[in-house]
C-alpha cells in the first residue's frame, strides 16, 4: 500500500483480493478500481465481506491476500467510539493525540462549529445526542486530512431525520474526497453515491448499479432516484 491522492489513477485500485473465514472464501481474485474524488457506495446481504473489504482496504487486515493500491485512509465506523471521559474537542483531535503530535485544537474548534457543535466543545459524549456524537467521529476523521476515507454503516444508528440531516452534512464536509460507503440502505447509496457496487455471493463479486443522472445528494422524492430504489431493492432481493 502507499501513494497519495495525486500520483495514482484511481483512489483505491485493489486486484486479485482474497479472504477466506471458517475455512470458506469472503471472495477470492475480487477487482474493484474507485474513481479518485467520487462517493462510491457498497451494498449486500449481511457477512457478504463488505466490512472486510474495508479493513483490507484500511490495511487492518493481515490475512487477506491480493494487491491494494490507495493513497493514506481515514475510517469511521458504525459507532462513534467516541472516549466517554472526554470532552467533544478532545475526542476530535484523539488521533494525533495517540501518534504523538501536537493536537490542533484551533482547527477541530472550527469543525465542531462548522457542524452545528460550537456550543458543545465542552460536553461529555454522555450529554450528547445520537446525532451530535456523529458529528463529533466526523470532525474527528476530517481531522486525519486523509484524501480517502472509508465509512462502515455511519448512520445505521440514527433515526430518519437524523440520518438525512448526517448525510447532508458529510456530503458536504467531504466534498472532493475519495469516499467509500458500506451500506444496507439502498436509498442512502442512491442519494449518495456517485458510483454504486452491490456485493454478493460466495465467494462475493461485485457488480455495478446504474445511479440517477443527478448531483449527489439527490432528492429522495425524485421520481428518478425512486425508480432507481425499487430497482435495487428487487436486485438485492434476488
Amino acid at each position: 500500500m502507499g501513494g497519495t491522492a495525486s500520483d495514482i489513477e484511481f483512489a483505491v485500485d485493489i486486484r486479485g483480493a482474497a479472504l477466506s473465514y471458517g475455512g470458506a472464501p469472503l471472495f477470492d481474485g475480487l477487482d474493484i478500481r474507485l474513481e479518485a474524488g467520487l462517493w462510491t457506495c457498497l451494498l449486500g446481504p449481511s457477512g457478504v465481506g463488505k466490512t472486510s473489504l474495508l479493513r483490507l482496504i484500511a490495511g487492518l487486515d493481515g490475512a487477506a491476500a491480493g494487491r491494494v493500491r490507495t493513497g493514506p485512509v481515514a475510517y469511521m465506523g458504525q459507532s462513534d467510539l467516541l472516549l466517554p471521559w472526554a470532552n467533544a474537542l478532545e475526542n476530535a483531535v484523539l488521533g494525533a493525540r495517540l501518534r504523538g503530535e501536537r493536537p490542533d485544537f484551533d482547527r477541530a474548534r472550527r469543525l465542531l462549529i462548522e457542524v452545528g457543535l460550537g456550543d458543545a466543545v465542552r460536553a461529555l459524549p454522555a450529554t450528547l445526542s445520537g446525532g451530535e456524537r456523529q458529528r463529533v467521529a466526523l470532525v474527528r476523521t476530517l481531522m486525519e486530512d486523509r484524501p480517502v476515507v472509508l465509512m462502515d454503516e455511519p448512520f445505521s444508528s440514527l433515526d430518519a431525520i437524523t440520518r438525512h440531516a448526517a448525510q447532508d452534512l458529510a456530503a458536504r464536509m467531504l466534498a472532493g474526497r475519495s469516499v467509500l460507503l458500506v451500506t444496507h440502505d439502498p436509498l442512502e447509496a442512491l442519494r449518495l453515491g456517485d458510483r454504486v457496487h452491490v456485493m454478493t455471493g460466495r465467494p462475493a463479486a461485485l457488480e455495478s448499479q446504474p445511479v440517477p443522472d443527478l448531483a449527489p445528494p439527490r432528492d429522495v422524492r425524485d421520481p428518478a432516484v425512486l425508480a432507481a430504489q425499487g430497482e435495487l431493492l428487487a436486485r438485492l432481493a434476488a
